[in-house]
C-alpha cells in the first residue's frame, strides 16, 4: 500500500513537502502526529489525525503519537482567536491516561518493527532549562522566520498573542528535531492548519541537526454546508462513551448528509474504493435507504466503541419507531437513558411519594404537568390515550416503584408520538 495515494484517493492529502513521497517509497519511515491534551479525551476532530496514523502504519510505517503533556501547557496559536488557559499537570496527567487508552484502539502498539509508538514532549522538556533553550534552540529560527507565519499574523492583527504563545512553534520545532535525533523520525503530519509549526521542525533539524526532515499535512475537514465539524448544540462529539454515548455517536454520523457521507466514508472509514463505490451505487439507486449513512455510522461505531455499542445504538435508534420492546430499556445504564430520550420533555418527582403509589392521574397531572388539569388527563385515559412504559393505563391504576425503568425512569406516551421521561430521584 502506498501511503501518500492512499490519502489521494481519500481526498485528504493537502500539502507535502518535495521529497516526502520519495522517501517513503525507500522504505519504512518513522513519522509523527502531536495530539492535544486539553480534555481526558479525544473528539471527533482528531479522528482525521488517527486515520492517517493507521494508513501510514497499514502502509509499513513506523508511527509515533506524540501527546502533548508540555505544548499543552503553552497553547498553540493556531486556528485561534484567543489564548488558551494552561492546565495545571495533574490534570495533564489525567488527559494523558485518557487519550493514551483510546489511542490503543486504533494503533498496534505490538506489531515488531512498524509497532506503533506513543510518546509525552514532557518527558524531554521537563528538566529543559529556559536558558539553555533559548541557546540551544531559540538562535536557529530567527524572529522574522516566526513573524511571517500565518498563525502568528493573523493573531498579531487581531488581539496580539502572548510571548508564551509566539513560542509556541519553537518548542513544537524542537518536538521534531527531538525525535529525529532521538527515535528517526523523518516526518511529521498534521493538519492544514499545523504546515508553519511542521515546516519550523524541519527547519530546525536543517539549521540546528544538518539533517533532513519533511513534512506532511492533511485537509480539516469541514461540513458541506460550511459549519464546523464535529461540533453539535451539544459541543463536542467524543470518544469517550461517558461523554457521548454509543447512541449519540451513532446518530452524529447517521444524521450525516448525502454530500458529506461521500466524502466521510472516505476519511473515517477503512474501506477500499471498490466497497465504497459500490455502497455509492446502492445509495444512489435507492437514497431514502441511506446506505451510506448506515455504513458509516456502522463502522465507525464498532471501532470506537465496540459491537455490543452499536447493538445497543440499533435498537436504541429503532425504539421510537416501535421496533424495540420496552424491556430493552432495562439494558442500558442511566446515562444512555438520558441519551436516548434527549430532547424529550422530562420530570423529576420525589421515589419516596412512589413508595406509597401514586395514581396516574395524579402523577400527570399533579406531580408532573404532562396534563395541564386531572379532567383532561381523566378523559385521555379513558379513551385509551395514554400508556405508562408502553402499556394502556385505566383512570384507577396506581404507579408503584415496581413500574421503574432501571429502578429511576418512568416512560409515559401520550398518543403515538408525545413521549414524556418521569426520573424518580
Amino acid at each position: 500500500m502506498n501511503f501518500v495515494e492512499e490519502l489521494r484517493w481519500r481526498g485528504m492529502l493537502h500539502d507535502i513537502m518535495p521529497g516526502t513521497e520519495e522517501l517513503l517509497n525507500k522504505g519504512m519511515t518513522s513519522g509523527y502526529i502531536g495530539f492535544d491534551p486539553t480534555a481526558d479525551s479525544l473528539h471527533v476532530g482528531s479522528l482525521a489525525q488517527i486515520m492517517t496514523l493507521i494508513h501510514f502504519q497499514r502502509a509499513g510505517h513506523k508511527p509515533f503519537a506524540l501527546v502533548g503533556g508540555a505544548t499543552g501547557m503553552v497553547g498553540d496559536p493556531s486556528g485561534k482567536s484567543q489564548e488558551r488557559n494552561l492546565l495545571s499537570e495533574d490534570v495533564l496527567q489525567k488527559n494523558l491516561a485518557g487519550i493514551k487508552a483510546q489511542l490503543e484502539k486504533f494503533l498496534d502498539f505490538d506489531c515488531g518493527a512498524n509497532s506503533a509508538q506513543m510518546v509525552n514532549n514532557y518527558d524531554w522538556f521537563k528538566d529543559y532549562t529556559f536558558l539553555d533553550f533559548i541557546r540551544d534552540v531559540g538562535k536557529h529560527i530567527t524572529v522574522n522566520y516566526m513573524m511571517a507565519k500565518d498563525s502568528v499574523k493573523k493573531r498579531l492583527e487581531g488581539e496580539g498573542m502572548s510571548f508564551t504563545e509566539f513560542t509556541y512553534q519553537l518548542v513544537q520545532g524542537y518536538d521534531f528535531y527531538y525525535l529525529w535525533k532521538n527515535n528517526n523520525c523523518a516526518l511529521q503530519m498534521g493538519g492544514s492548519d499545523q504546515w508553519g509549526n511542521i515546516v519550523t521542525g524541519t527547519e530546525l533539524v536543517r539549521r540546528k541537526g544538518a539533517g533532513e526532515a519533511f513534512a506532511l499535512t492533511t485537509q480539516l475537514i469541514k461540513k458541506a454546508d460550511g459549519t464546523k465539524f464535529g461540533k453539535t448544540e451539544g459541543g463536542n462529539i467524543w470518544l469517550d462513551a461517558e461523554k457521548t454515548s454509543p447512541y449519540k455517536f451513532y446518530q452524529f454520523w447517521l444524521n450525516t448528509s448525502d454530500e458529506d457521507a461521500k466524502s466521510y466514508i472516505r476519511i473515517f472509514t477503512l474501506f477500499d474504493e471498490e466497497t465504497i463505490r459500490s455502497i455509492e451505487a446502492e445509495q444512489d439507486a435507492a437514497p431514502h435507504l441511506r446506505m451510506l449513512q448506515k455504513a458509516l455510522a456502522k463502522d465507525i461505531t464498532i471501532r470506537v466503541h465496540g459491537d455490543a455499542a452499536y447493538e445497543k445504538a440499533i435498537k436504541s435508534s429503532g425504539f421510537f419507531f416501535g421496533n424495540t420492546d420496552i424491556e430493552f430499556l432495562n439494558e442500558l445504564n442511566s446515562n444512555e437513558i438520558l441519551a436516548l430520550f434527549d430532547g424529550v420533555p422530562n420530570y423529576t418527582i420525589n421515589a419516596a411519594d412512589l413508595q406509597q403509589g401514586i395514581n396516574v392521574i395524579d402523577l400527570l397531572a399533579a406531580h408532573t404537568s404532562i396534563f395541564p388539569s386531572k379532567s383532561e388527563a381523566k378523559k385521555t385515559i379513558a379513551g385509551g390515550g395514554v400508556s405508562i412504559n408502553r402499556n394502556k393505563i385505566a383512570v384507577e391504576d396506581v404507579i408503584s416503584p415496581a413500574v421503574l425503568i432501571n429502578g429511576k425512569f418512568i416512560l409515559a406516551q401520550k398518543g403515538k408520538k408525545n413521549y414524556f421521561l418521569i426520573i424518580a430521584e
